[in-house]
């Protein structure tokens, strides 16, 4: 694969595939012939919340377009991919656990936030037919962090998961300043490594792996699938929390897992999966050449971002 700058820059998408606004109120409720379908690939899928947030915005502006859940085992993924997106009317689709890191080797191409952290959330079938990747999670976790008023650049940030998203979020918050970043997984080997690729892209942070203790991180942020279930354990000891840390969440089947529960009965500020998720939007529109409506915010409910999220977007580039 080629390995482009990392800043978000869609590719070209086929004219042929762009979505005519829907031309009666309400057509965009349901799905017709013309409807563009983006589906979203998950194992599960009951837990994604992509399609209650990105079809409702499909409605309200007019756009003749649907994110569709499919839930597909690891076994059958690279397959059903391949096979989706040679339909007509499917011209990307969105991938969440646990499909990030294998569709690397199924892209044609690939941004440079997919080609550092080895994992892929989005993908848009472009004119000549290739697949082209972007990876958001990253970005969409530290504007989330920012517009609740934490500032990454200078910081101590543990992240507790070295999956797909856990690298995403780990590369975006070294490009975004942060002064260490450490990984934790119970893959001890596979955290080291990712530690080392990530350092070798970022020398200007400290990434390492190591143990979960929570003394003297700024930011400590769950990428792991616990909470997902009833019973889960907490992927920290919640004991350790402080009012001082900010503590985030990628899991979005309940919006307030028992790990931010637990934080915010501590003083901790929160980030919840759904506001990483929302920051996303406006990158996903962008991405798949969909329209953007000038007074439609797409990360609904309306929120002013904090100044340092407005002054200064994340760059995944790599630092010299």
């Amino acid at each position: 694969m080629a390995t482009p700058a990392a800043t978000l820059c869609p590719p070209t998408l086929d004219p042929s595939m762009r979505p005519a606004p829907a031309t009666m109120a309400g057509a965009a409720d349901f799905i017709r012939g013309t409807t563009l379908l983006f589906p979203i690939f998950g194992f599960p899928a009951a837990q994604v919340k992509a399609p209650a947030l990105m079809n409702p915005l499909f409605a309200r502006t007019g756009i003749d377009a649907a994110v569709v859940p499919i839930e597909v085992a690891p076994a059958d993924y690279p397959a059903m991919l391949r096979a989706l997106l040679r339909a007509r009317n499917v011209p990307g689709a969105l991938v969440t656990i646990p499909h990030k890191a294998t569709t690397v080797a199924l892209l044609d191409d690939c941004s440079g936030a997919v080609r550092i952290a080895g994992a892929c959330n989005a993908i848009v079938r472009r004119a000549d037919g290739s697949l082209y990747g972007d990876l958001f999670d990253g970005v969409g976790f530290v504007r989330a962090a920012e517009r609740r008023g934490f500032s990454v650049a200078g910081t101590r940030c543990l992240v507790v998961g070295a999956g797909g998203a856990g690298a995403a979020i780990a590369a975006a918050l070294a490009a975004a300043g942060a002064h260490a970043v450490r990984l934790h997984d119970t893959r001890g080997a596979h955290a080291i490594a990712l530690a080392a690729q990530l350092q070798g892209h970022f020398p200007g942070a400290v990434i390492d792996a190591g143990d979960a203790a929570l003394a003297g991180f700024d930011l400590v942020v769950n990428a792991t699938p616990l909470g997902m279930e009833a019973g889960d354990p907490l992927p920290v000891d919640a004991g350790q929390l402080s009012p001082a840390m900010t503590v985030g969440e990628i899991v979005m089947k309940q919006e307030i897992t028992p790990l931010l529960a637990a934080a915010r009965a501590r003083g901790c500020r929160t980030v919840t999966g759904r506001e990483m998720l929302q920051e996303q939007l406006p990158l996903y529109l962008e991405f798949f050449g969909l329209p953007q409506g000038s007074h439609d915010d797409p990360r609904q409910p309306d929120a002013t971002p904090s100044p340092a999220a407005q002054a200064r977007p994340v760059s995944m580039e790599p630092q010299s």
